[in-house]
């Protein structure tokens, strides 16, 4: 009877935390061990529906060891038919008095940062999307050479509402 209850709980368990992502399409992360000004994190996605209209996320995982208050960041999408969008983006990563602003517990924090969205993946083929990091300290012309504190780079889609 005990195990028939521990069985039925946990398969629960999984079907609600599973039906709480419904919007996801695509959720991918690389892992970093300080992040070169010259690396480039890249997701190649493939077979996304021309017909629906999508939301775009970067997440970022920090611990401790980053030091700063915010995130430059520039992205391309690469389109199949040789289009490129480019963005150079800024994220707030903690409050004014210091506290991280990402989720999560213990030392690691993971921020869902808002990309784009009502976006059409409207060529056939594949996409490409590359993220690298742009941090520079105030007054300093060259970029950090290499970024603390920045666990993993994420790249999500989601159905958009619209």
């Amino acid at each position: 009877m005990r195990s028939a209850f521990i069985v039925s709980f946990l398969a629960f368990m999984i079907v609600a935390f599973s039906s709480c992502d419904r919007n996801r399409v695509y959720d991918e992360y690389k892992s970093l061990s300080g992040w070169n000004k010259d690396s480039v994190v890249t997701f190649e996605l493939n077979n996304i529906d021309s017909s629906k209209v999508y939301d775009l996320f970067i997440n970022i995982r920090n611990n401790n060891e980053y030091e700063y208050s915010n995130l430059f960041l520039i992205t391309e999408i690469k389109f199949p038919q040789g289009k490129v969008i480019s963005d150079t983006l800024e994220y707030e990563m903690t409050k004014p008095s210091g506290e991280w602003l990402g989720t999560g517990f213990g030392d690691v924090k993971e921020s869902k940062l808002w990309y784009k969205e009502d976006v059409r993946f409207d060529e056939p083929g594949q996409y490409k999307v590359t993220i690298q990091q742009a941090m520079r300290k105030n007054g300093e012309v060259d970029g950090i050479q290499e970024l603390e504190g920045i666990t993993h780079v994420g790249f999500r889609i989601e159905n958009s509402d619209n």
